[in-house]
C-alpha cells in the first residue's frame, strides 16, 4: 500500500521544486528526468520529496531511462514511497515513450543505409531479453512497405519458413527484403546459423527476383550489417 500520510505534496514545495508549475511556465524541455518522473508519482515519502525520490530511482539505473524502462514493478516498489499504483504509472510512461520512439522512426521508412535499419528495429527488438527475427519488405524506392516477425525465441533453420517469407513479399509487391534479428547478449557477431539462414533466403529470393539486401543484427546500443561487412 502506498504512503499517503506525511508525504511532501508538490503544492507545498519551494517554487523551484514544483515540476508541474515549472512545466507550465517554462515548457516540458526545461524539466530534468527526475522532475518529469516526480510529476508522474506526485509525492515522495515522509522524509523525501518526489524529486529526491526520483533522483534516487534514476541513480539506481545510472540515470539511464532505457534501463529504467526495463525495471519490473517489484523493483520499482522496493523504493520507499513507491507503491503499486506509482510503479504502474512509471512503467506505463516508459512503455509509451518506447512506442512513440518506434512510431517516429517507422515514419521515416526509406532505407538509405544499415543505420536506418537499426533505427527502425532497435526500438522493436533491441532491448528484448529473447531473440526475435524480423523481415522488412521494401518497394523499388527502398521504402519499407511492411514488416513482420518471422520467429521468436531463437534462430534455427527449422523456424525459417521460406515460403511464408516470399509469399508475404509477393502479397505486398516487395522487390527487396532486409533481415534483422537481435542478440540479447549484446555480442555483435554473426553465428553460422545466422549466415546459413541468410544464404537460404538469398538463394530463394533470387529465383523470384526479390533481393535480400541486408541482414542486420541489433543490440541495445549497436548493430552489425552483413552488407557493410561483406558477409552478405
Amino acid at each position: 500500500m502506498e504512503e499517503t500520510q506525511g508525504t511532501f505534496s508538490i503544492k507545498y514545495w519551494a517554487e523551484d521544486d514544483q515540476p508541474r508549475e515549472k512545466l507550465m511556465l517554462k515548457g516540458k524541455a526545461a524539466l530534468s528526468d527526475a522532475e518529469l518522473i516526480a510529476i508522474l508519482i506526485g509525492s515522495g515519502s515522509r522524509n523525501e520529496s518526489a524529486v529526491e525520490l526520483s533522483k534516487r530511482i534514476l541513480a539506481s539505473v545510472d540515470n539511464n531511462l532505457n534501463m529504467l524502462g526495463k525495471q519490473s514493478l517489484q523493483q520499482l516498489m522496493n523504493f520507499k514511497g513507491i507503491g503499486e499504483a506509482k510503479a504502474i504509472t512509471i512503467a506505463a510512461a516508459m512503455e509509451l515513450g518506447r512506442r512513440r520512439r518506434e512510431e517516429d522512426v517507422v515514419d521515416l521508412k526509406k532505407i538509405t543505409s544499415s543505420r536506418a535499419v537499426f533505427e527502425i528495429m532497435q526500438p522493436i527488438i533491441g532491448e528484448l531479453p529473447h531473440e526475435e527475427f524480423w523481415i522488412l519488405y521494401l518497394n523499388n524506392s527502398n521504402k519499407v512497405i511492411y514488416k513482420s516477425q518471422l520467429s521468436k525465441g531463437g534462430i534455427t533453420g527449422t523456424v525459417v519458413d521460406v515460403r511464408i517469407v516470399f509469399k508475404t513479399a509477393l502479397e505486398h509487391g516487395a522487390v527487396g527484403i532486409i533481415l534483422s534479428h537481435n542478440h540479447p547478449s549484446g555480442v555483435l557477431q554473426a553465428s553460422e546459423p545466422d549466415k546459413q539462414i541468410t544464404r537460404e533466403l538469398k538463394a530463394a529470393g533470387r529465383t523470384l527476383n526479390i533481393n535480400v539486401l541486408d541482414h542486420v543484427i541489433v543490440t541495445e546500443t549497436g548493430y552489425l550489417s552483413f552488407a557493410d561487412t561483406g558477409i552478405l
